[in-house]
């Protein structure tokens, strides 16, 4: 809101220097902006916050000015009471009838007939207008936006020769109707936008703009004034759906004065006559359909030290609401307060609060802790977990990144697994058009951007949330690339492999106190579709598939840019999953065995095509109770074993936690899994 420091001082009598009185207003909350010489005026340029449009004219900051300095201040409307009274009549005793067909919309309409004579304006006001950003146009639209600035309340002149009727009525548009507006344009109005209208056509677009065919021109030679009251909501959807943003829009949107209207009208009449640009030729009209019923709010003296940690003086409770404009009574324990129409941003007491807190200085807050009146919520356990996954990926090497949950829809499609993407209603752009189903895509890019930029070696991962049309949960993922060992003199380097990432993913299992098993990944899976074949996996905890890991398909590194001869190792768990797959499968501590153990190794020739994970679960699912460990060790294939074959060793830990176990029992259970390997298996033993 750009103020003149001259226009201020014909409201409240102050000889302060504007930047004095900026950095007062700064710690009130309306933050100077800037300051610019105007003539050998100086203006004032504040950041008014949405919920103060009262601020948003010479008189609102002058208020606070006056508040602030302690300061009488000129209230206008005190001082165009009398003519406000004198001047207004129902709307039935004017040759102009006005009629509110939509009092759900416009909640007061005052009009008045003016005789007129167009010309330019006085220097005083034009420049006055021009320092504020307004271009000056006539004497008669500039007494509109001049009121508008002056008291922040909107007005509008119509050509009184140009309305059919003549009559004034207020209702919603007709579906499909047209108006040409000031701008020039036509637009299309919906049945739920406001006019105000002739006794024909729309002439007006309620709150947001004049009609063309309607506008004071030179020519003109009566007018009829507006100034009425429109409901916030309908001037905000209306401004909205049509790009139609003006300094009207800007302050009814925000919540106008109801009680205003007549004031500015009695404003309007006395600059009409200052100008020497004419006269009010009746009575005002002022269509008012429910008069306005100020809120009164008990404001209980405890209650504001209690909120704001310091105590205000009863005094200055009176001195801070009065200059402001509320009505205050003492009562007992505290004040009954009546709020003026135009503070639309206070409703309760807490708000009171606030505005003694402001004027009676923030800066006086005494440094103390807050009583604690109950402990505090426990913290959701999901953060303790993702910190401990946070700091395994670190220690395992990986860098963390960040990247958006929107991506685009064909980045998206391959790790839907045959789910439907999230998508957005109302997307920035087609590159954030979806909800993120899986965190490697992201990664993917942040890979890329490092390829781009020189980097080789490649550790990321990601904690974070994916999503799906069953809901949200939370992921790590992880992506390699380059050297699995640093460069070093010894010359001992290779690149990344599959057995590097599925050791992070064991490390990840044992932080969870799970053991996670290697399967291939299901037909129609996120992990079928990213992963090369033959180099994916699904992992496992028990039956429960908790993530996936393998080499990324050269497809979609290509399709994020991704070098062509990169080979990038991803990885992704549900964290959710993962908690909740090893709390089943966790078991109660047992104490340190009393009896001793015994090792049995075995090598069994099977099919290539076999993972250890198939044998290890073979085993499983009808080892004996004594069977407590089973470890591949070597894995060999080449001279002396058969085309297709492999040799498989196990390392074969039995102990019983009642007895020793015998020599004869422990064969017999050794020889009873390999057994249990050649009928299911088709194993032989070497």
């Amino acid at each position: 809101m750009k103020v003149l420091l001259s226009w201020i001082r014909e409201f409240v009598d102050i000889d302060e220097s504007a930047e004095a009185i900026g950095r007062k207003l700064s710690l009130r909350g309306l933050a100077l902006e800037g300051l610019e010489p105007a003539g050998t005026d100086v203006l004032m340029d504040f950041d008014v916050t949405a919920n103060r449009p009262d601020c948003l004219s010479m008189a609102g900051i002058a208020r606070e000015i006056a508040v602030v300095y302690g300061r009488p201040f000129t209230e206008p409307a005190a001082r165009l009471r009398s003519a406000v009274e004198r001047s207004t009549a129902s709307s039935g005793a004017s040759a102009l009838p006005i009629t509110i067909v939509a009092p759900d919309l416009c909640g007061r309409y005052v009009g008045a007939v003016a005789d007129v004579s167009v010309a330019p304006s006085p220097a005083w006001m034009a420049e006055r207008l021009t320092a504020c950003g307004v271009r000056p146009i006539s004497n008669i639209v500039d007494i509109t936006n001049y009121v508008l600035l002056e008291l922040g309340h909107p007005m509008h002149a119509f050509d009184f020769a140009r309305l059919a009727g003549p009559a004034i009525v207020v209702r919603r548009a007709r579906a499909g109707e047209r108006i040409r507006t000031l701008d020039n344009q036509t637009r299309t109005l919906a049945d739920d936008m406001l006019v105000i209208a002739d006794a024909e056509r729309a002439q007006a677009i309620g709150g947001v703009m004049g009609g063309g065919d309607s506008e004071v021109s030179s020519t003109t030679t009566r007018i009829v004034f507006e100034a009425a009251w429109f409901k916030p909501q309908s001037v905000r959807a209306t401004s909205r759906k049509l790009g139609l943003r003006t300094e009207a829009s800007m302050r009814f949107e925000r919540g106008a004065d109801l009680t205003a209207p007549a004031t500015a009208m009695a404003r309007a009449a006395e600059l009409l006559q200052q100008l020497g640009a004419g006269a009010i030729t009746a009575p005002f009209i002022d269509a008012y359909p429910t008069l306005h019923q100020p809120a009164t709010l008990f404001l209980a003296q405890p209650r504001i030290a209690g909120l704001l940690g310091m105590a205000v003086p009863d005094d200055e409770v009176l001195r801070i609401l009065t200059a402001l404009g509320f009505t205050v009574a003492a009562t007992k324990g505290g004040w009954h307060v009546t709020v003026p129409g135009w503070r639309v941003d206070v409703h309760r007491d807490v708000d009171l609060i606030e505005e003694l807190g402001r004027h009676h200085g923030f800066e006086h807050l005494p440094a103390t802790f807050p009583g604690v009146q109950q402990a505090p919520a426990p913290s959701d356990p999901r953060i303790a977990r993702d910190a401990r996954a946070r700091r395994l990926a670190l220690a395992t090497g990986f860098s963390e990144a960040i990247s958006f949950a929107f991506i685009e829809a064909r980045h998206a499609e391959p790790f839907l697994g045959g789910d439907r993407p999230v998508a957005l209603a109302n997307p920035l752009s087609e590159k954030f058009a979806v909800m993120r189903p899986s965190l490697v895509p992201g990664l993917v890019d942040a890979v890329s951007h490092n390829r781009r930029h020189g980097r080789r070696d490649i550790q990321l991962f990601e904690i974070g949330t994916r999503f799906s049309p069953r809901g949200e949960t939370r992921a790590l993922a992880l992506a390699w690339t380059g050297l699995a060992t640093p460069d070093h003199w010894s010359g001992n380097r290779r690149d990344a492999d599959f057995f590097d990432l599925s050791g992070v993913a064991e490390q990840l299992g044992s932080l969870f106190g799970a053991t996670l098993d290697a399967v291939p990944p299901d037909e129609g899976t996120a992990a079928a579709q990213v992963l090369v074949p033959g180099r994916a996996a699904a992992m496992r905890v028990g039956d429960d598939v908790v993530g996936w890991l393998g080499q990324l398909e050269s497809a979609i590194a290509d399709a994020h840019d991704v070098p062509a001869q990169d080979v990038v190792w991803v990885g992704e768990f549900d964290l959710d999953r993962l908690s909740s797959a090893a709390a089943d499968a966790a078991r109660f501590a047992t104490p340190l065995p009393r009896f001793p153990s015994a090792v049995r190794d075995i090598a069994m020739l099977v099919d290539e095509s076999l993972s250890a994970a198939t044998v290890r679960g073979t085993i499983r699912s009808q080892a004996p109770a004594t069977l407590v460990s089973i470890v591949e060790f070597d894995r060999y294939q080449g001279k002396g074993i058969p085309e297709g074959k492999v040799s498989l060793a196990l390392r074969l830990t039995f102990q019983s936690l009642e007895r020793t176990l015998t020599d004869a029992e422990v064969e017999a259970a050794t020889t009873a899994v390999v057994e249990l390997l050649a009928s299911e298996l088709g194993a032989t033993r070497r």
